[in-house]
């Protein structure tokens, strides 16, 4: 048990594109912090303003109160937590795990219910937001688990969002970030397809970018993603091969419930054509190469 006013230590465990800037502003508001990540590298900014590195996922939990984690896949998230070494093996006896990753939501209920029988606490917390939304601390944060563990860890997440929902149980913050993802998908294709017809109507897409924004179609994806577009900017704010995942996830989930979701499947066979292009590793607005390069058939 922590003593009344002092910070607990925390844990990140994931140091990428949104995950080095969430544990930076830990770190700059005082908290203790133990990091990990499978490529060193990724990390030394953070060990340069005083994180402290550990060896491995392990090595964190038993450092640490809190741990958070973000990583690539679900494969990833059941390895971290249920492995022979992994967080709930090694962790601290009332110890609370935060997964911030877009997993599956019968991964986290079943996390939370090893964590609950090890002694131990575990939410799920997926994020939504990209790269700017991490940088700049007001990402959307979607949790589910105990009443109890979220006020526990809201004041960690007041400090990485701006937008904090308690959704319910477990499993029930990463079934509200396939409906976010499921907003997005569609959401994509309608910006691509806008401003590809723009460019070939012989607009400046810019200039109608600049109308259309703010009206009816605002969103946010074409404010901050379709500007990118124009600019041939496809750094990834959110990785392509990310968003596949969470797609086939949002239609697993939908499927075992006997839903209906012809739209995500249109966009996951889209976004499928764009990685086997080689651009897996690009961001999400990159599907407007589809539409406007020469060399791609859309």
């Amino acid at each position: 048990m922590m003593e009344q006013g002092v910070k607990p230590t925390v844990g990140f465990i994931g140091i990428g594109v949104m995950g080095k800037s969430m544990a930076g502003h830990l770190l700059a508001a005082g908290y203790p912090l133990v990091v990990y990540n499978r490529t060193k590298a990724k990390a030394e900014a953070l060990l340069a303003q005083g994180a402290a590195w550990a060896e491995c996922p392990g090595a964190v939990a038993k450092a640490c109160d809190v741990v958070i984690t973000m990583v690539g896949y679900p494969k990833d998230v059941e390895e971290t937590y249920l492995g022979e070494n992994g967080l709930i093996a090694k962790g601290r006896q009332g110890a609370l795990f935060i997964d911030m990753t877009t997993s599956s939501p019968a991964l986290a209920r079943r996390i939370a219910a090893a964590a609950k029988d090890a002694g131990m606490a575990a939410l799920d917390a997926p994020v939504s937001g990209g790269d700017v939304g991490a940088r700049e601390a007001r990402l959307a944060i979607m949790v589910g688990g105990e009443t109890a563990d979220f006020e526990r860890a809201k004041p960690i997440f007041d400090l990485l969002g701006t937008n904090v929902v308690h959704q319910g149980e477990a499993g029930a913050g990463q079934h509200t970030k396939m409906c976010n993802q499921i907003v997005i998908a569609g959401n994509m294709v309608g910006v691509c397809e806008a401003l590809a017809y723009a460019k070939t109507a012989g607009l400046d897409p810019a200039k109608v970018l600049g109308v259309i924004g703010s009206g009816a179609a605002g969103s946010w994806s074409l404010s901050n993603l379709g500007p990118r577009m124009l600019d041939g900017d496809f750094a990834p704010g959110f990785y392509v091969k990310h968003f596949i995942k969470d797609m086939t996830i949002a239609l697993e989930e939908a499927a075992a419930m006997g839903l209906e979701t012809p739209g995500l499947a249109l966009t996951k066979s889209l976004y499928e054509r764009l990685a086997a292009l080689g651009e897996a590793d690009s961001g999400t607005q990159a599907l407007y190469k589809l539409y406007v390069r020469e060399d791609v058939p859309c």
